[in-house]
């Protein structure tokens, strides 16, 4: 997608669970004190590199871990800490009745089950949960409405899809990617780099 305006994607700091390894989806889990470490640093990478980044579009998730990942980075700008949208639509890929579970926890009472996701990540589907394909088609509605230069604030699962999508990278290759904390991801003209 090469005529898509520029996009920094930022993913949320640390939490608790994500130092622990569990499935986090949609469960509201606050940052951590790495997280909020993690979220100056970014905020300061944003301030050295986009000098034209207050006349950006800000938008983020609605959980607490991306709201104040959001107002971290905004503060390490300089710009008003509330003064950002939200958008459901960059939820994070709800695991259903697994979240709150390390996948070696379920290996051990859902053995069949983790099979499968690991056989086809991308189309698997917890109980009760979504697929990175159902998760594709909101963030891909998102994704289609942006208009200027914009920094989202989102979740791994997000930014997964994200890449997906605006890089052409097959499903297996997505579903797989790390989608680091500690770094900013620059979209554009169909190219990425970490910063």
């Amino acid at each position: 997608m090469p005529d898509h305006p520029t996009l920094v994607f930022v993913r949320h700091g640390e939490t608790d669970w994500n130092a622990e390894d569990r499935l986090q989806g949609q469960k509201d889990i606050p940052l951590n004190d790495r997280g909020r470490a993690q979220a100056r640093r970014n905020g300061e990478t944003l301030l050295a590199q986009f000098p034209d980044i207050a006349g950006y579009d800000f938008v983020s998730s609605p959980l607490s871990r991306t709201r104040e990942t959001m107002e971290i980075v905004r503060v390490a700008l300089g710009l008003d800490p509330a003064s950002y949208r939200l958008d459901e639509r960059l939820l994070e890929i709800t695991f259903g009745d697994w979240e709150g579970f390390t996948i070696e926890e379920l290996r051990a009472t859902n053995p069949d089950s983790i099979a499968a996701r690991e056989a086809d990540k991308w189309m698997f589907r917890p109980p009760r949960g979504e697929s990175y394909h159902l998760l594709a088609g909101r963030v891909g509605g998102w994704l289609g409405e942006l208009e200027r230069p914009t920094v989202a604030i989102a979740h791994g699962g997000v930014g997964r899809v994200v890449r997906h999508r605006l890089l052409g990278l097959g499903q297996r290759e997505s579903a797989a990617m790390n989608c680091p904390q500690d770094r900013v991801l620059h979209l554009k003209d169909g190219q990425e780099a970490w910063i």
